[in-house]
């Protein structure tokens, strides 16, 4: 990985962490569950993760399918839990490529092509939560008070907008007169295969499973607030779902340290929660959502993959034989 990259992320994880630190230090201590109600409220949130990562790996499958490449179902299953592990232990999430490599090994297919599967993959994520999002939150933000009512000020946004919009276009004219747009499409032509898989009736269908797998994502984080009894709804646990992964977009360290926890504690105090109990809300939130799926990654990677050692000595083949 590119070393200004990487300390890009290393950069926006180590502001963010020490804004989110910075605040909870000025916050009541946190209170984590202790009764049987609010432990059955985080087991439940734990168990519908697990319903939303089996969802996930069917939508791949699917995917995969309309795409032309025969994968066994276990494997997409397995390989899920071990991307997402990857993007919690290595940078740049590096889980996506451990995915497009491993399952390479065992069906075949091309590795632009499974890497085009995981764009497609992207792409329904992005429209249904940018949907949701727009939709969601416009009736939430409407119905509380945001705070730093500055940055919230319709003309601050739309220069961010315009500063935004200009760099894009900066950014296109210099590729372009470089002669780099050329290079760009010639390498994506590979990936392209799976989103115009997507269109028409075999689409549809992948929409719909994408709405209802950030439908359970977002009863995670309502069943993490009941456990600490505040009173959220589903559709602010909904503007929780769409905020955070809109904010995990953004260049990070692994396991988008810093920036998941202060996008989830704006968004908490957004929707009237306070002091040591959304401290408490981003611990136990970023515990459900990341350390079990990794442990379940890892040890899929370990018991049917070969571990880290295997795939070094897959990388070093292909780069062998490429050379």
């Amino acid at each position: 990985m590119n070393r200004r990259f990487a300390l890009l992320q290393v950069v926006f994880s180590v502001i963010a962490l020490a804004a989110v630190v910075w605040w909870a230090s000025h916050q009541e201590a946190p209170t984590f569950p202790h009764t049987g109600r609010a432990i059955g409220w985080m087991a439940a949130a734990a168990l519908l993760y697990a319903l939303a990562t089996a969802v996930r790996a069917e939508r791949w499958h699917r995917i995969l399918a309309i795409t032309g490449v025969h994968a066994p179902r276990v494997d997409c299953y397995a390989l899920t839990t071990v991307g997402y592990m990857g993007n919690n232990v290595l940078p740049a999430r590096a889980g996506e490529l451990l995915r497009v490599v491993l399952l390479d090994q065992r069906v075949k297919a091309g590795k632009r092509t499974l890497l085009g599967t995981i764009v497609a993959e992207r792409a329904l994520d992005l429209l249904v939560l940018a949907a949701m999002f727009l939709t969601v939150g416009y009736g939430v933000l409407k119905g509380h008070a945001l705070p730093h009512q500055t940055f919230a000020h319709p003309l601050v946004l739309l220069a961010v907008l315009a500063v935004l919009v200009a760099g894009a276009i900066a950014a296109f004219v210099v590729l372009r007169s470089r002669g780099m747009l050329e290079r760009v499409r010639e390498l994506a032509r590979p990936l392209a295969g799976a989103l115009r898989a997507l269109w028409g009736r075999a689409g549809l269908p992948l929409v719909l499973v994408t709405v209802l797998l950030w439908c359970i994502e977002g009863s995670v984080y309502l069943a993490v607030a009941h456990a600490l009894q505040l009173n959220f709804s589903i559709s602010g646990c909904l503007y929780l779902v769409g905020l955070t992964n809109f904010v995990a977009a953004l260049p990070a360290a692994p396991g988008s340290i810093g920036t998941f926890d202060a996008a989830v504690a704006f968004g908490a105090r957004v929707l009237g929660g306070s002091g040591g109990l959304v401290v408490s809300y981003v611990i136990l939130l970023r515990f459900i959502l990341y350390v079990p799926i990794t442990i379940v990654g890892l040890v899929m990677l370990v018991v049917r993959y070969g571990g880290f050692a295997r795939l070094r000595d897959i990388t070093r083949v292909q780069q062998t034989s490429s050379a």
